[in-house]
């Protein structure tokens, strides 16, 4: 049979919803006809977050069939008199697809995930249904906090109920947030623990072990119950329970990452450095298909046992591709990033890696099978990561602090400002910068780290715009005595340009990357600077000279190299894959200005929350495509004749 993708009708739905049978048995089709969904979507959409969607499926059936007490909110439109909402994120293809399944949202949307309009890559309040946004991790019982004081300042009657993971309570505001809950009294807060023993790729115990979390939980004050997140009676008696206490309570429910299809559990033993597979991303046809399989055969077993007069109805389409055309010689910025790390730590005994539960996605497994002791897994705490580099910086050590920029520049802003007050060298890096990739949405589009970082006294920041330039950078960012930002893009990038034969770096100047005489645009990074390149060459055959200029330094503009790249020129266009404010164009601005160089400047970058979509719907929507730029400066020369 060729592969296909399939998804349970809005009708059958309802009509499984609709059948006489107990809440239990109802709850279990309902779990594993959202996985269904969830599936479809995800493989739709090209990538999300198959195990922790899955893990956590029976936890949000308990919640979503017989939890949560309805009562429409006419205030915010919210379905329920509680609230329910998920910390972690991850999991929100599995929360649409039981809103979908329940008819709170469209059931057309479940061809939307990840998509310009759609359905966004993580909770955002905006979509019916979702109270509230999430964020970097450990912010939820936060916000369940403020939603009871405001219900009772309100006088309303309600619950809030709040999913996180278990990796996610290595995070310090979790525990932060616990004891001023109970001494508060807050017996208005469930928050229940998808404790699936697997963080990003590894165990959780292997990253940075929780140790007793019922005790720990009990230290704070809370009411500490422990489940079989997958048995639907262990988790009805687990809420009643804390819905007759007088304390916030806390549910640990025991899952399994991937749970519901034996194709997407870890097999590794427990002991084991193996990699779990199915953290992110779409996967693989043949996981995929099996999954489908096994999920369709037990549900048509639990519907003859249940007496149902059909079978399951499920409508299949042709498996799509990966909806975003991929590089055609793609660069990976990340891979070439991996081996000048090592390198460099191979020649120099003072560097020292560490990661926020990341090593993966940042470069960092070549280093740390090489050379483990010198690389440490602080888990995802980057608070206490970074300051742990800044007392390394102390002793002697060259520390190299990994995290996505999204979590790593906001979260440890004032640790990163400590350690530079005390004159330390630490190198920071972050990945996944930028608008896109942009299915993740808002809470992963880094666009003010160059902000943060750029603004921190005596240091550095730079973005390559290829591979070829990521050694050079990461040289410089280690030789600077003071603090220093490497900024790198995570998704693999076209890119047609080449570095001069000559090129090295110097600070606050750039090069060309494309010879012209009339425009002259300045950028950054292998995501804009193709687009420009593309940008001028059809500009070209307008009759419009473009010069395209690299500029890796981000926070540093030398004003005689810029009057000289200038000179002659009508136009200057910037371009930040960045907020506008606080990103590069307003530097070169300023330091046109301060050099007395009287051209009109043009700046292109995002000015708001960027959207979430397909990569391409995005630099589009933003004017930050190739046809985008050229289209800006075709009309800019037009304003200024």
């Amino acid at each position: 049979m060729q592969s296909s993708l399939a998804f349970v009708p809005a009708d059958e739905c309802r009509r499984i919803l609709d059948l006489p049978v107990g809440h239990l048995e109802k709850r279990q089709l309902f779990a594993d006809v959202c996985r269904i969904n969830t599936l479809f979507m995800i493989t739709k959409a090209g990538s999300g977050h198959i195990g922790t969607s899955f893990s956590c499926l029976d936890i949000l059936a308990a919640l979503f069939i017989n939890g949560l007490r309805e009562g429409n909110d006419a205030a915010t439109g919210y379905p329920y008199r509680d609230l329910f909402f998920s910390s972690k994120g991850h999991d929100v293809p599995a929360v649409y697809a039981c809103l979908i399944a329940l008819g709170h949202l469209p059931f057309d949307s479940i061809h939307t995930l990840r998509r310009l309009g759609g359905l966004p890559g993580h909770p955002d309040r905006r979509t019916p249904g979702l109270p509230c946004n999430t964020g970097s991790l450990g912010m939820g019982i936060s916000k369940a906090k403020g939603f009871v004081h405001a219900a009772r300042a309100q006088g309303l009657d309600r619950r809030c109920f709040v999913l996180t993971g278990d990796g996610e309570l290595q995070e310090g505001q979790i525990w932060e947030s616990l004891q001023g809950a109970a001494n508060r009294g807050l017996h208005e807060i469930t928050v229940i623990v998808d404790h699936n023993k697997i963080q990003s790729d590894i165990w959780v115990h292997r990253t940075s072990d929780l140790g007793d979390l019922d005790a720990k939980f009990a230290a704070f004050g809370w009411h500490v119950q422990r489940c079989n997140g997958h048995d639907p009676a262990a988790l009805d008696t687990a809420l009643a329970n804390a819905a007759t206490d007088p304390r916030p309570s806390v549910i640990i429910a025991d899952t399994q990452k991937g749970a519901g299809a034996e194709a997407f559990l870890h097999t590794a033993a427990h002991d084991s450095s193996e990699l779990y597979r199915f953290h992110s991303g779409a996967p693989a046809p043949e996981a995929r298909d099996a999954a489908l399989a096994e999920l369709a055969d037990r549900i048509e077993r639990s519907l003859r046992d249940v007496g149902a007069a059909t079978p399951l109805l499920l409508h299949r389409e042709p498996a799509a591709p990966v909806p975003a055309p991929p590089a055609a010689t793609p660069q990976r910025l990340i891979d070439a990033y991996a081996a000048a790390l090592l390198d460099a730590a191979r020649h120099d005994p003072r560097i020292v890696a560490l990661d926020a539960d990341l090593k993966k996605d940042c470069g960092l497994l070549p280093l740390e099978a090489e050379l483990p002791d010198r690389f440490v897994e602080c888990g995802i705490a980057e608070q206490d990561m970074v300051s742990q580099a800044g007392a390394m910086s102390l002793s002697g050590m060259l520390p190299v602090v990994h995290s996505f920029a999204c979590f790593l520049t906001p979260r440890a802003a004032e640790q990163i400002y400590n350690n530079a007050s005390e004159h330390t060298a630490v190198t920071y890096v972050g990945s996944l910068v930028g608008v896109v990739p942009g299915g993740p949405g808002h809470s992963h589009q880094s666009i003010r780290d160059i902000a943060l970082m750029g603004g921190v006294p005596g240091s550095i920041a730079l973005e390559p715009c290829c591979e070829a330039e990521v050694a050079p950078a990461l040289r410089a960012c280690l030789a600077h005595p003071g603090p220093s930002y490497l900024r790198l893009v995570s998704i693999p990038c076209d890119i047609p340009y080449s570095l001069p034969e000559d090129h090295r770096l110097e600070k606050g100047k750039g090069h060309v990357l494309l010879p012209g005489t009339q425009v002259a645009v300045i950028g950054y990074g292998p995501v804009l600077l193709p687009q420009a390149w593309h940008a001028a060459h059809r500009l070209a055959a307008e009759g419009v000279s473009v010069t395209v200029i690299d500029l890796p330094w981000l926070n540093h503009v030398d004003p005689a190299w810029l009057a000289e790249e200038l000179s002659g020129k009508t136009l200057v266009v910037t371009l930040d894959n960045h907020l506008l404010d606080g990103g590069q164009g307003r530097r070169i601005a300023a330091a046109m200005a301060g050099a007395g160089i009287a051209v009109p400047v043009l700046h292109l970058g995002p000015e708001d929350f960027p959207p979430c979509g397909r990569n391409d719907e995005v630099l589009a929507k933003l004017g930050l495509d190739a046809g985008g730029i050229a289209r800006a400066i075709r009309d800019t020369l037009q304003s200024i004749r």
